[in-house]
């Protein structure tokens, strides 16, 4: 069963994100290639099963249908990915915080640690934000001993690394 999509409400964003690390797209390219592979033994498998005959009570048929469909969607969006990516590069030492950039940050009595990166990256279980989330957008730009407030608290950036 196929969820329904939902058009984007009038204060959603419609704009993908496509920034991201060298390694996310090599990662998106090779998933691109496992999809490729898949690709023909899925057409394979429909063309079979339409000779079967009677498309409407052939569930195999559909389901096998659906796959294939899927597997081109699949394609088709990651696609879309590569081919629109902006792949940044951190490129040595900085004394802002910009994309790319693992920052700590404290409030005075707990210090947290982010990786700011591309939505496609995000992982919040690792500390990987995204620049266009709210506290991604506040810290861009930023230098050590930089203050800010984020939710009513005041923070304070408290180091900027050399990325390994």
């Amino acid at each position: 069963m196929q969820l329904p999509k939902r058009k984007l409400g009038k204060y959603a964003q419609g704009d993908e994100d496509f920034v991201m690390s060298q390694n996310k797209y090599d990662e998106i390219e090779r998933e691109v290639e496992k999809l490729k592979e898949k690709q023909p033994g899925a057409a394979q498998e429909v063309s079979r099963l339409a000779e079967l005959g009677d498309f409407s009570e052939n569930v195999e048929y559909q389901i096998a249908k659906g796959r294939l469909r899927g597997i081109m969607n699949a394609i088709l969006k990651l696609e879309n990915q590569l081919k629109n990516a902006e792949v940044v590069e951190y490129k040595g030492k900085s004394d802002f915080v910009r994309i790319g950039s693992t920052v700590t940050i404290t409030d005075g009595q707990k210090e947290k640690s982010y990786t700011i990166l591309g939505a496609l990256e995000v992982d919040l279980n690792k500390g990987i934000i995204s620049h266009n989330s709210p506290i991604g957008m506040e810290l861009l730009e930023k230098k050590v001993g930089d203050r800010f407030e984020f939710r009513e608290v005041e923070y304070r950036v408290v180091s900027l690394p050399f990325p390994a």
